[in-house]
């Protein structure tokens, strides 16, 4: 089985702290590692890290490296790039593409055989226990090995209205397992869009009325999950499916796989022949069309994450039912999500509230609206002035390292540069602007253009400094073995990043 994990999504439901650039699969909130690295790790107990496909966007490849690096620790001798399968869109075209485009990297680059079984799971969801979900994996490819496409669904808890819902044809019970809480499984009915409420609170009523078994064959009535977004099934099968119902989508996504370069198990998609593949979503390419659906209920803690009404319920709670991340100081708040950044958040006589604070953004919402906030992506999107805010935080993530926007203002700017061990920036220049650094934490390796047009080395350590003028080259490196931390003020008539020249880029950036 190979294990494809989907970490291409921009997260806008969690603004302002998931943004395009920095979207909610790599955050890392309220703990040490993110949702990404939470997915790899719960896949890596059911396959192997070769046996792992990323796609996602070529924006957030060293994003995805970054965060591979962190979660193994380089425990693995070889490098990354050959160790993990990755595919690199340069856009987003919804994810029958990506299934479409995944297959066919199996079948050619990966050699496997025809009913070798993908497992297909988003890299922004809660899932625990991890255990359990590797059983379910497993469970989910012996379904899949008999030509069924596997849908993973959830068994609801409330009337949900932000999750699309499976229903289930409760009376096609389709094998007699004695272990009914993995192998159950039954056809698919039909899938449904999000609910209002009272349709979803019908959808619970329904399930409720058997809340001992799932089904027996003299009740008519059918049984309605959340859809997960989880997928299991061979490349036969969903190649013959794309084939049938989606054949445009599998054509020219076949076609963009054969005209993309790859090097070292690395897929880049050449953006002429992606932007010409529709784009639809495998639900509405495949999953609503086909007779192969089969529905796999998880006995499991599950969550999308895809609103701050649902990170609310996923985090601790203090006695008032407070879920409180950073510096919070609450009198009398009740039932509230307090998200704090870098400054004290302070609460009085609040209840049902949420606060979400970052060093450019304060969103405060009730409780209940969280699917509301991508209202206010798309206003700050139409506004010129504020645009900025739905595209990059003021921490800024590179594949050196990351610089943090502590002030701007009129021909100037100040930043906060954190370079990884052993990296370096690109060797460049700047026609607009000087710059002038000081280390505050680690030793410096400066390359700089002389007035002769040489290139001189200098270490510059903890408390020292170096000016870079305008149109000299230059390159910042860390050659120890603690990150590097500067302090760059950029002054001129123009302080802009795209007032850049790369003469050198390990990283192979324009």
């Amino acid at each position: 089985m190979k294990s494809v994990i989907l970490a291409g999504g921009a997260g806008v439901r969690l603004f302002p702290l998931s943004r395009k650039n920095y979207p909610k699969q790599f955050l890392k909130i309220g703990g040490d590692k993110s949702l990404f690295q939470k997915t790899v790790e719960r896949n890596l107990l059911a396959v192997k890290p070769q046996d792992i496909i990323i796609i996602t966007n070529k924006d957030y490849q060293f994003h995805i490296k970054n965060q591979l690096s962190e979660l193994l620790n380089n425990s693995f001798a070889q490098p990354l790039d050959t160790l993990f399968n990755i595919i690199l869109e340069p856009m987003g075209r919804n994810t029958a593409p990506a299934i479409a485009l995944v297959s066919q990297f199996a079948l050619e680059v990966l050699k496997v055989n025809e009913d070798e079984v993908l497992f297909i799971c988003p890299s922004d969801h809660v899932i625990s226990p991890n255990d359990r979900f590797a059983e379910y994996m497993k469970e989910a490819e012996k379904i899949a090995k008999e030509g069924h496409i596997v849908t993973f669904g959830i068994k609801p808890t409330k009337p949900e209205t932000g999750y699309g819902y499976v229903e289930a044809d409760n009376y096609s019970q389709l094998n007699n397992s004695t272990n009914k809480s993995l192998n159950q499984f039954y056809k698919v009915k039909q899938f449904h869009e999000k609910p209002n409420l009272v349709v979803a609170q019908k959808y619970l009523k329904l399930n409720n009325k058997y809340t001992n078994t799932l089904i027996t064959n003299d009740q008519r009535t059918n049984y309605y999950f959340w859809n997960s977004g989880m997928f299991a099934f061979s490349v036969e099968t969903i190649v013959e499916e794309l084939k049938q119902y989606a054949p445009e989508i599998y054509k020219k996504s076949k076609l963009a796989f054969d005209n993309s370069p790859i090097t070292n198990n690395q897929l880049q998609i050449t953006h002429e022949f992606m932007s010409a593949i529709p784009s639809e979503s495998i639900d509405y390419a495949v999953m609503e069309k086909t007779k192969k659906a089969v529905v796999l209920p998880l006995d499991i803690t599950w969550s999308d994450v895809g609103s701050w009404d649902a990170f609310y319920e996923i985090l601790d709670k203090d006695k008032n039912g407070n879920a409180k991340v950073g510096n919070v100081v609450d009198i009398d708040t009740k039932n509230s999500l307090i998200l704090g950044n870098k400054r004290v958040v302070s609460t009085i006589g609040l209840e049902d509230l949420m606060v979400v604070e970052t060093d450019d953004v304060l969103l405060i919402a009730k409780k209940g609206d969280g699917q509301r906030v991508k209202e206010i992506v798309e206003k700050l999107r139409d506004n010129k002035e504020s645009k900025h805010l739905t595209e990059i935080h003021t921490t800024v993530y590179r594949p050196w390292g990351s610089y943090t926007l502590l002030e701007e203002g009129d021909r100037y700017k100040i930043k906060r540069i954190t370079v990884k061990p052993q990296e370096s920036l690109s060797l460049q220049l700047h026609y607009h602007r000087s710059e002038h650094w000081v280390v505050v934490k680690g030793t410096a390796k400066v390359v700089l253009e002389d007035e002769n047009g040489k290139l001189d080395e200098f270490f510059i350590k903890e408390d020292e400094s170096i000016y870079v003028p305008k149109t000299k080259k230059h390159r910042l490196s860390n050659p120890g073995k603690v990150p590097l931390e500067i302090i760059e003020v950029q002054s001129g008539e123009y302080v802009g990043e795209d007032d850049i020249v790369r003469f050198d880029d390990k990283y192979h950036r324009n």
